[in-house]
């Protein structure tokens, strides 16, 4: 019955922008923490950025920071990516994540127990 559904991956060029959505249905949304995971070819999963519960904290890793916004509309269900000054490195699948467990979230750390996951939205930045 849980629903998480990424949107918004493509093609961009090196420096070009993109926005990631992720709806999610059948939960409770606003007592989830969310978060966004990418997988790159080669390498492992990274967890790149954490939103609590009600917006009011995130967490960005070094990879991405200052250059990604996560945000979420807990009116709409939804948790959004901005992601800005692109590079070729960002290229990879990016999936949203969901859960309501334990947690712990600052700006320097992101801990929770992914219950859901969406099935990943692609994102290529050429050179």
């Amino acid at each position: 019955q849980v629903q998480v559904v990424e949107s918004g991956g493509g093609l961009v060029q090196a420096g070009g922008s993109l926005r990631l959505s992720c709806t999610a249905s059948g939960l409770t949304f606003d007592a989830y923490t969310m978060g966004w995971f990418r997988q790159a070819p080669g390498k492992e999963r990274e967890r790149i950025s954490c939103i609590s519960w009600s917006g009011g904290t995130t967490y960005y890793a070094d990879s991405v920071k200052g250059r990604f916004t996560i945000s979420r509309d807990n009116a709409k269900n939804t948790l959004y990516l901005q992601m800005n000054s692109l590079k070729p490195e960002d290229t990879a699948m990016y999936y949203c994540a969901a859960g309501n467990g334990a947690v712990s979230i600052s700006t320097k750390l992101c801990t929770f127990r992914v219950d859901y996951w969406g099935q990943g939205t692609q994102v290529t930045v050429g050179s």
